[in-house]
């Protein structure tokens, strides 16, 4: 199995979401950072790529899908409770967010979403350590 998860992100102004992000609390792994590309750490397993657009191009011969207009993939990480999960989107909207999906509450799951600065939609969530109920439907 995989040990560490790499997510490949196109931005079109990379000290523009360096600055939103750091705004949320990420850091950035400096040995991975230059004028075209930078290393979000999400945590030890888990980063975010955010390569500027030029450079993103020169790793796959399709187009760059506009996340503003249409959506090319959903990013979700978890927060320790569902004030931490509220409190992630409003730092998110303060920086410069757009509003995504009202929030969801499931009971043992609580969701909310934003879009980045360049239109990549994430969701925030809290899921009970319990899991879900027997019966639960999402």
């Amino acid at each position: 199995m995989a040990k560490q998860m790499f997510l490949n992100l196109p931005v079109k102004n990379l000290d523009k979401t360096v600055e939103f992000f750091t705004a949320l609390g990420f850091s950035f792994n400096p040995d991975f950072t230059d004028e075209n590309a930078t290393c979000m750490i999400v945590n030890d397993d888990a980063f975010v790529m955010l390569l500027v657009e030029a450079y993103f191009q020169t790793f796959t011969s399709k187009s760059i899908a506009d996340a503003k207009s249409s959506t090319e993939a959903i990013m979700s990480f978890s927060l320790d409770s569902r004030e931490a999960v509220d409190e992630m989107v409003r730092k998110a909207l303060s920086a410069g967010a757009t509003p995504s999906q009202e929030a969801q509450d499931y009971g043992f799951m609580y969701t909310h979403s934003f879009q980045d600065p360049d239109g990549h939609q994430w969701e925030v969530f809290w899921m009970d350590p319990a899991g879900p109920p027997k019966d639960a439907a999402l």
